[in-house]
């Protein structure tokens, strides 16, 4: 997974005499490559005083280039040493916690701001769960730029009838509206990760349809729980159980169907 690297210009951060060897338990492989690392920041754009929140800034990288235009930045760091590392920089607010346990409401609120910019290089190996976690704070959430896994961003961004089209295309693009801005290769990281990365930018709904969201993930969960089935065979009986008596077409796999027809077969589904 990805976190980031301090580039050699950002001493307020890096002071520790001892080097920080990347852990695997956290899926560490530091950001360095400094054509990237300005890209990146260029891409998410951002500006003085403006509040956001980084999520795993390792060794800082993009944290010191985003603290100068910022003035202030929070940071979520889970490894305890490159926590204190970052606590050195007097312009950080270091949140030393894991962060599916983090509620961006809550942090919003503290800093007297009515919506978060979220950005980072997420952990490849917990990268859904974090983003399903800030689905559930989109509403304090002003826009997102993640550095993932290209392979899941490709799912994110996915067209329907595609092999790359899931549950996670259907999760996220009912909430935001989504585009892959930056391709990142394996030789912009020490050390290199076996994968390629790409950035995401991730900016909410003005006005989302309402919907019951874990209604939907169920539904969608069932759908594609035999992709290389038709509907009839797993989401039938499912809306069958539930008292379904509308019209769906069932002879199309789940990946046919675009995220509106699934949004809208949860919402028939709730009581009138």
């Amino acid at each position: 997974m990805a976190r980031s690297s301090s580039p050699s210009s950002s001493k307020p951060v890096s002071a520790a005499s001892r080097p920080h060897v990347a852990r695997k338990r956290f899926g560490q492989h530091f950001l360095s490559d400094a054509g990237i690392i300005d890209a990146i920041v260029r891409a998410i754009g951002p500006r003085p005083g403006q509040p956001m929140v980084e999520i795993g800034p390792g060794l800082a990288a993009l944290t010191q280039p985003l603290v100068e235009r910022l003035g202030r930045l929070t940071v979520i760091e889970l490894d305890r040493d490159l926590a204190a590392r970052l606590r050195q920089h007097p312009q950080l607010q270091v949140i030393e916690s894991d962060v599916l346990k983090v509620d961006f409401a809550q942090v919003a609120q503290a800093l007297g701001a009515p919506k978060l910019r979220v950005v980072g290089n997420l952990p490849y190996n917990i990268s859904t769960p974090i983003l399903f976690h800030l689905l559930g704070h989109v509403e304090a959430i002003e826009d997102q730029h993640f550095m993932l896994q290209k392979e899941v961003i490709d799912r994110m961004v996915a067209a329907p009838a595609t092999a790359a089209y899931g549950r996670l295309s259907v999760m996220l693009q009912w909430r935001y509206a989504m585009e892959d801005v930056l391709f990142v290769p394996p030789e912009a990281f020490d050390p290199p990760p076996r994968v390629d990365s790409a950035v995401v930018r991730m900016e909410p709904l003005a006005q989302p349809p309402a919907v019951d969201v874990t209604l939907l993930s169920e539904l969608v969960q069932v759908a594609f729980s035999q992709r290389r089935k038709i509907l009839r065979h797993a989401l039938a009986p499912w809306l069958q159980a539930r008292g379904y008596a509308g019209t769906f077409d069932m002879q199309r796999r789940a990946e046919e169907v675009p995220v509106h027809e699934y949004v809208a077969l949860a919402q028939a589904l709730l009581p009138k």
